[in-house]
């Protein structure tokens, strides 16, 4: 059976999350404290999102009894609860690397309630979700029921959300099919649904935002719906920026193929050569994408300074 939702707007998505793309918060105040090791930090944290787990369900008999109508919650398991199936019985993890420590990994333990029947993501697309996020006292601290833009990609200048939604949010498809109404709503049909448990390491760690009521190290639930996406070209030229991860390490700072300090996502002319990148690579009519090696080196000519 489809999955429906409807959300009356006529312009699709235009808000952009404003919490989760907090910056670190730098002023003239007295230096921070130094911040814990890592390593250990990421111990800690696993242990406190395992016993959550343990001792916690989400309302699966809800989505099975009426999924037209559903909220992921969360709650103890104890008293008329005490038969529930705990989330760690139900959740699947990841293996994700610090990015400022890549030898400490860490545990991404995800809810896949419902995968979607759309399109996986890319690392580095926009997403437009609905959202809630709490702490692990299950408190709320931020939230949307209007579909709202994700910016997926976990760096500077304009910084996307936390790495550890980002990294969950990709395991999900989008809506299997998007229905626009003649009263300008949109229906959308069989669209992912999860939630994510975040390490304070793939959160906001001792930089927290200036709202919300976070603190630092704090471990955090983000439960969301995922209804589509778009891929993201963020400097325009013409190469979709996951495309530009030349490495396959899913992050994007690190390549940068003429050194300037601009990452090649960022950077218009990715070899420096005084030729635009867009027009060193060739796009047919129905945006399929080839990369021209004049002289055969086995470096496209996009990428190859003498070229």
């Amino acid at each position: 059976m489809m999955i429906k939702i409807k959300y009356t707007f006529v312009l699709l998505f235009v808000a952009i999350v404003a919490t989760v793309s907090c910056e670190k918060n730098n002023d003239d105040g007295p230096d921070p404290t130094p911040p814990r090791d890592r390593g250990e930090e990421a111990i800690r944290a696993q242990a406190e999102i395992e016993a959550f787990l343990e001792t916690h369900f989400y309302n699966y008999e809800d989505f099975q009894a009426d999924p037209e109508n559903f909220k992921i919650k969360f709650d103890t398991i104890a008293g008329d609860n005490a038969s529930k199936t705990p989330l760690m019985q139900q959740v699947d993890f990841l293996e994700v690397a610090d990015v400022e420590e890549p030898s400490v990994i860490y545990k991404l333990y995800y809810l896949k309630v419902r995968e979607g029947g759309g399109e996986f993501p890319h690392f580095s697309d926009n997403t437009f979700n609905t959202y809630e996020g709490r702490l692990m006292n299950l408190d709320l601290f931020d939230s949307s029921v209007i579909p709202v833009k994700f910016n997926l990609v976990d760096a500077p200048p304009a910084r996307g959300i936390i790495r550890g939604l980002q990294q969950a949010i990709i395991q999900f498809r989008g809506a299997a099919n998007v229905i626009e109404n003649p009263d300008g709503t949109l229906t959308f049909e069989d669209f992912g649904i999860g939630a994510v448990f975040i390490p304070s390491g793939l959160a906001y760690y001792n930089y927290p935002p200036a709202t919300g009521g976070l603190n630092a190290y704090d471990q955090l639930i983000f439960s969301f719906e995922l209804f589509e996406s778009e891929i993201a070209d963020h400097d325009g030229d013409g190469i979709p920026s996951y495309m530009e991860d030349l490495n396959g390490n899913g992050i994007l700072l690190d390549d940068d193929t003429d050194g300037d300090g601009t990452p090649n996502y960022l950077d218009d002319d990715d070899d420096n050569d005084g030729r635009l990148t867009k027009f060193e690579i060739e796009i047919d009519a129905d945006g399929n994408i080839t990369f021209p090696d004049t002289n055969g080196n086995g470096t496209p000519d996009y990428l190859d300074p003498t070229i």
